[in-house]
């Protein structure tokens, strides 16, 4: 072990020394990009009435320490919690704060936006309106009594205030960048307004959506797919337990790496819309069955690859290390980003490394509230979520204590390390502790400056779960559960209210900022087919929505409901903050129950005319994303909202675009007005259902048509 350690560090030392050269041999401007951040936006401090604990790494992952942490701001005391302020507290009695803190590292301060009090989504709104010799106007919609305005992760000083005004005069060093962001936050009087967010490009803001690049994280368009069901592009690794104790079904069918390459170069992706693909685990899983299901009697095979024995060793399988860099070379002449679903929470029960180390899982057995012993599988909340099993064979590694977790998180660089992935989307995320993605982030973003990756977590539970995790330091973005649940309700449960799914959609600009990356999913394989749920042919509530796929074949159902229920699902995702996922199948509408009926090998041909119109507007919504600037870094503002329909806006240096969206039967007229600095003039219907329509009524009112789950998105 004592040899394998001092390779290592030898390694390690090595890929340092490569950073380092690499960063010092770099004109002025990058290198001043490099100690400003490497062009990431740091996500907002947010805190409270009273004292809050917080760490240097969730800011500036590469800063083990700093020199000194200050403010200006009286409202803010800084308290360092050891002394080189890796942690530190924020106390303020103030009930909304808009400030900075100032961090200084290596002598130069960088800042973190300071946020405190409530967001005002009822009244406080602020959109950007235009740009004149480098100085950007924004305007609210009430008085403005703070704002600070951010040029990467510097605070400029050229700001002005006046009235409902604010205006920030871009730095002219901001010339010497491809890419970097201005950030203005602000309040009135009655709380915190939405934050803005503007992309430059050379100093210039940008206003074509054509300039938007794939590192632009805020205008990705997800798609999701499980390797082995997704296509055959290399039958020579095609494999099969072929065992009487293995159904078929959740047996291997052939899918790999060399097929994600052929629908590449097919043009599959980019004629759908989509610039970033997400694919399963790639790790070595065994080849044995494992897990059982009763009724009918299997065990199942590794295919959906979350049962790693090896985490640094692609599964042979579904490729080779040569094909999967010939994948992602071919994903990025494409224009597209490739990310990495990785398992970190658990290893197969047979992996070396436990075989080695059995000392590294959680407890099997755990003590109930009432003193019993109980099995620690499937406990997933409270005190037991960070070590409860998935199962028998996959015992949860205990990442809480730091022999286990540093040499884990290593192991999850390995993909980035080695080769051209642009991020991951890390499996169970609310099961590892947050010392983990600290780590993992620290060593990632200190490693790998100049890389512009991205992550995105998987974690269920409320707003303030959720964000605990969504830091600059550890993960930057998670699947937004809670939309996809709440909008499932309303577009199935005629009972259920569309002012739900609004309410979720602020909910989470609260929580995770106005203009968040979190995943906004059309499902996923663990889920139902949405589109059967809508339909009818799947209920919604508690129940075994796994049995139903084993004993009948399900469909749509209704399938006029059905497909218009899942093109709104479309429309919502493509049109609010955060990122539209799709998983694979739901451009054509395909139906199921849950695992393993979600995981049907794909196919790439329409059924029948529903599933046309399906995936046609499915490539219309995603190009109306792409090619819209307000779609992507637009803010957003409710206009309308009631039982059945809902109106908003999204505004961006001048131009909008208006989304109306219909979700019951009956044929919906609205009348709204937009905000002041949204000129009402000619509309160019960017997508809608048939029979949806919109015209200026003039003094800046609009009137809408929406049919039965209608909806229309036109751009001014």
């Amino acid at each position: 072990m004592k040899k394998k350690n001092l390779i290592l560090l030898a390694l390690v030392a090595i890929v340092g020394i490569i950073a380092y050269v690499a960063i010092t041999g770099k004109p002025a401007a990058e290198k001043a990009e490099f100690a400003r951040g490497n062009g990431f936006a740091v996500i907002p401090m947010n805190i409270k009435s009273g004292t809050t604990h917080h760490y240097l790494t969730d800011y500036y992952p590469q800063w083990e320490g700093a020199d000194d942490v200050t403010t200006t701001d009286e409202r803010l005391t800084l308290t360092a919690s050891v002394e080189n302020w890796a942690e530190f507290d924020v106390t303020t009695t103030a009930d909304v704060v808009v400030s900075t803190i100032e961090v200084v590292h290596d002598g130069a301060p960088l800042s973190i936006v300071v946020l405190g009090g409530v967001r005002d989504t009822a009244n406080s709104y602020m959109s950007s309106v235009g740009v004149e010799e480098g100085v950007v106007a924004i305007e609210a919609t009430l008085p403005v009594v703070e704002a600070v305005a951010l040029w990467q992760n510097e605070r400029i000083e050229a700001v002005a205030v006046e009235g409902n005004t604010i205006k920030a005069t871009i730095p002219e060093v901001a010339k010497d960048f491809e890419r970097s962001v201005i950030r203005v936050f602000a309040a009135s009087e009655s709380g915190r307004f939405n934050d803005v967010l503007l992309p430059l490009e050379y100093g210039e803001v940008v206003t074509d959506a054509a300039q938007l690049q794939r590192t632009d994280h805020q205008a990705q368009i997800l798609y999701s797919l499980m390797i082995d069901r997704f296509y055959n592009g290399n039958p020579e690794n095609d494999w099969k337990i072929n065992s009487p104790e293995v159904l078929d079904k959740v047996d291997y069918q052939g899918g790999d790496i060399a097929g994600i390459t052929a629908k590449i170069n097919e043009g599959f992706f980019t004629d759908l819309g989509i610039t970033t693909i997400w694919i399963s685990p790639i790790t070595q899983n065994p080849y044995d069955a494992w897990g059982q299901n009763v009724n009918p009697d299997t065990k199942f095979s590794g295919y959906h690859g979350y049962w790693p024995i090896y985490s640094t060793v692609v599964d042979k399988r579904f490729g080779t290390d040569e094909e999967l860099r010939t994948m992602l070379s071919t994903a990025h002449n494409g224009e597209m980003n490739v990310i990495l679903d990785y398992v970190a929470n658990h290893l197969h029960i047979n992996s070396p490394v436990l075989q080695e180390h059995p000392d590294w899982i959680t407890p099997e057995f755990v003590e109930t509230e009432d003193g019993r012993m109980v099995e620690n599988i499937g406990l997933w909340d409270g005190d037991t979520r960070l070590t409860t099993w998935f199962d028998k064979h996959i015992p949860s590694l205990d990442l809480e204590r730091v022999e286990v977790c540093d040499p884990m998180t290593d192991s999850a660089l390995h993909w980035v390390r080695n080769f051209d992935f642009d991020g991951y989307r890390h499996d169970a995320c609310k099961h590892i502790p947050l010392d983990y993605w600290r780590m993992l982030s620290h060593k990632m973003k200190s490693e790998m400056p100049n890389r512009n990756l991205w992550q995105i977590g998987e974690t269920y539970g409320d707003v303030e779960l959720i964000g605990s995790y969504v830091k600059t330091g550890m993960i930057d973005s998670q699947f937004d559960f809670n939309l996809y649940h709440n909008s499932r309700d309303v577009i199935a449960d005629p009972n259920q209210s569309m002012t739900l799914i609004a309410a979720t959609v602020e909910e989470s600009e609260r929580a995770y900022g106005s203009h968040h990356t979190m995943g906004n999913i059309t499902g996923n394989h663990d889920k139902p087919r949405f589109i059967s749920l809508a339909g009818g042919d799947m209920a919604l509530g508690w129940y075994d929505d796994k049995a139903e796929g084993w004993h009948r074949e399900v469909v749509v159902g209704d399938m006029d409901k059905g497909h218009a229920g899942l093109q709104l699902l479309k429309a919502i995702i493509s049109t609010v903050p955060g990122v539209p996922c799709i998983y694979q199948g739901d451009e054509y509408g395909v139906p199921g129950a849950n695992d393993p009926d979600n995981r049907d090998m794909m196919t790439f041909e329409c059924e029948n005319d529903y599933q046309v119109r399906e995936f046609e507007q499915t490539k219309a919504l995603f190009h109306a994303r792409r090619n819209s600037m307000p779609l992507n870094y637009g803010d957003l503002r409710t206009l309308y909202v009631d039982d059945q329909a809902w109106v908003f806006v999204r505004h961006y240096m001048g131009d909008w675009t208006i989304v109306a969206l219909n979700v019951r039967t009956d044929v919906k007229t609205i009348e709204v007005q937009l905000p002041a600095f949204a000129k009402c003039g000619s509309l160019e219907t960017a997508v809608a259902t048939d029979g949806a329509a919109v015209k200026c009524l003039g003094e800046g009112k609009l009137e809408l048509t929406l049919p039965a789950y209608g909806y229309i998105i036109a751009n001014k």
